[in-house]
């Protein structure tokens, strides 16, 4: 049995994490900033080193969610949470002899190029290009820049001390009537963004799962975790070979109101 500790689970990634290994092989021990009553979470301060160390004790996997999530956050908001704490994971990974670390990492890493402008994080040009996981980094905020640097970290721990890293790129998770809203309430440039990085909550889960316990060829792996999208920009090829990911929905079938028989995959 794969333990898997999960930090960061009241997100909305995180709740999809904690549903993302229905099987009896994995046994999850999860972690939030502050109680909650409604998930079985103990507390974690991830800017304190040596609690963090404590708490790895005995997992195998470490999935690092935890983070200040805006785009919009300036430096002096992002910096605990998503620099020293993101080390402190890291260190609590050597310290435990853990088997592999799942970063998530984001699309603001690398989107610099393909917005409208530089204060419009979550906007997309008419013609955007491509990226793949092995393009040079091109943060669009303070946040993408706290990315890149966890995605240089993992790096640097991988190749250091030998356990496995998955960088993962996560898009946009809406859910298909979310996703709707948003489309309606932005203008092109936001909707191409809302279309091109949305991430169902099945295909969320999907790769979450692939990202923990696919075997890796080589490591440290930077993967995009968005699904199979009409209208993306980030290329799925090498996450779907490396990891064994089969996306199952497509912003643009939701959008025209498709019906061929992919509604109902989002939640399975």
């Amino acid at each position: 049995m794969t333990r898997i500790a999960i930090t960061g689970v009241t997100g909305n990634v995180g709740r999809e994490a904690i549903d993302a290994f229905p099987d009896d092989d994995h046994e999850l021990t999860l972690f939030s900033h502050s109680e909650t009553d409604e998930l079985d979470a103990t507390p974690l301060e991830i800017t304190d080193r040596e609690a963090f160390v404590d708490v790895l004790e005995g997992q195998d996997v470490l999935i690092h969610l935890a983070a200040n999530p805006s785009p919009r956050a300036a430096w002096d908001e992002l910096r605990g949470p998503n620099v020293d704490g993101l080390y402190n994971a890291f260190e609590a990974a050597v310290e435990n002899d853990l088997e592999r670390v799942v970063f998530s990492s984001s699309n603001h890493a690398v989107n610099m190029h393909n917005t409208v402008s530089v204060v419009r994080p979550e906007s997309t040009v008419a013609t955007p290009a491509i990226v793949r996981p092995d393009g040079r980094a091109d943060p669009d905020t303070f946040y993408g820049v706290t990315k890149v640097f966890g995605e240089a970290m993992g790096s640097y721990y991988a190749k250091r001390h030998g356990f496995d890293v998955v960088n993962l790129r996560i898009g946009w998770l809406l859910t298909r009537d979310e996703l709707r809203q948003e489309c309606r309430e932005r203008d092109g440039a936001g909707e191409r963004f809302a279309r091109a990085m949305w991430i169902s909550p099945g295909d969320c889960r999907r790769v979450l799962n692939a990202a923990a316990t696919s075997t890796l060829e080589d490591s440290p792996l930077i993967a995009h975790g968005i699904s199979d999208n009409s209208e993306r920009f980030l290329s799925l090829a090498e996450t779907m070979q490396t990891l064994e990911y089969r996306p199952q929905d497509d912003s643009e079938a939701v959008l025209s109101n498709d019906s061929n028989g992919r509604e109902g995959l989002e939640t399975t």
